[in-house]
């Protein structure tokens, strides 16, 4: 009876700890919070990140929303991407009950022109068959080069031209079948159901001047200004204090181009500004976990989301 009594209970206490966990309704927690309209934060470094298994099982309980993984000035080492990813389902689940944090890399390839990005679109392909959950196209130039970056994310039962054959590898790092990840790798907010979040770094004197319409093209998420880069190409310094006349008009026209097309603006956040960032528009911001942490307070999330 005894023996009977104490197998109750555990399975009375696993019930108990299944049904407090979280259920989450998308597979990219990223895209589930901006389609709940709260602002995401998300970690990563310019100097690229450790690919390597270990270091993914590591990240898989980050307090950020999603994970920025450069490899854009880091090694092109789509190995140790895939690596990573397969140590961030090791880790998972996180806190917030998805298999792992969102990740979206930022690829090495310049949208200068449509011709540039077809002919290196085969990037694209590789880092999403490693179960990743999102892109940044690098110098998104010209509406051209946009256009044939989302055509290269896309399959083609979406008007896209990306192959299948990543399908079944990327699928075990999403949890679901081959099939289904067919259905589910698509842009969103174009593709409702989609779970790719496709991203624009509008970071030099070309990009803004087609800021606009750039920010227009269907199945772009979000977009940023670049500063650090935006300040080469305009020829200014960019130093501590308040931003240089000619970058806070590149920011502006950016913000602006962003609420236009009804996308995110991705903007770098502190402890002391995060709040009027978020106010202004700001709904993706790169920071500390203490900024992360007063702008979730102030939109009112529940955590662990």
């Amino acid at each position: 009876m005894r023996r009977v009594t104490i197998l109750l209970t555990l399975v009375m206490s696993v019930a108990a700890l299944s049904a407090q966990a979280p259920k989450p309704h998308r597979i990219n927690r990223a895209i589930e919070l901006l389609q709940q309209g709260q602002p995401i934060y998300y970690t990563g470094s310019h100097e690229g990140t450790e690919g390597s298994f270990e270091q993914g099982v590591k990240d898989a309980q980050t307090w950020a929303d999603y994970i920025s993984y450069d490899m854009e000035h880091a090694p092109f080492d789509v190995k140790g991407l895939a690596d990573y990813m397969r140590g961030l389902a090791k880790g998972g689940p996180t806190k917030s009950g998805h298999r792992t944090p969102a990740v979206i890399v930022n690829v090495p390839v310049n949208g200068t022109d449509e011709a540039a990005v077809r002919a290196n679109a085969w990037m694209f392909q590789q880092v999403l068959a490693t179960g990743v959950h999102g892109i940044l196209l690098c110098h998104a130039d010209t509406p051209g080069a946009v256009r044939a970056f989302v055509e290269a994310v896309r399959f083609p039962a979406f008007g896209g031209r990306r192959g299948v054959h990543g399908n079944p590898t990327a699928a075990r790092i999403w949890g679901i079948s081959a099939d289904e990840y067919g259905e589910k790798a698509d842009a969103w907010p174009l593709n409702p159901n989609g779970e790719l979040l496709l991203g624009l770094k509008l970071e030099d004197k070309y990009a803004l001047e087609n800021a606009e319409t750039n920010a227009k093209v269907p199945g772009v998420g979000f977009a940023e200004w670049g500063p650090g880069d935006m300040a080469f190409s305009l020829g200014v310094k960019n130093g501590p204090g308040p931003l240089p006349p000619q970058l806070q008009a590149a920011r502006a026209k950016v913000l602006a181009a962003t609420k236009a097309s009804k996308i995110f603006f991705l903007n770098t956040v502190n402890a002391d500004n995060v709040v009027d960032m978020i106010k202004e528009g700001v709904m993706i911001g790169t920071g500390s976990q203490q900024a992360a942490e007063i702008g979730r307070k102030y939109s009112k999330r529940e955590m662990p989301w």
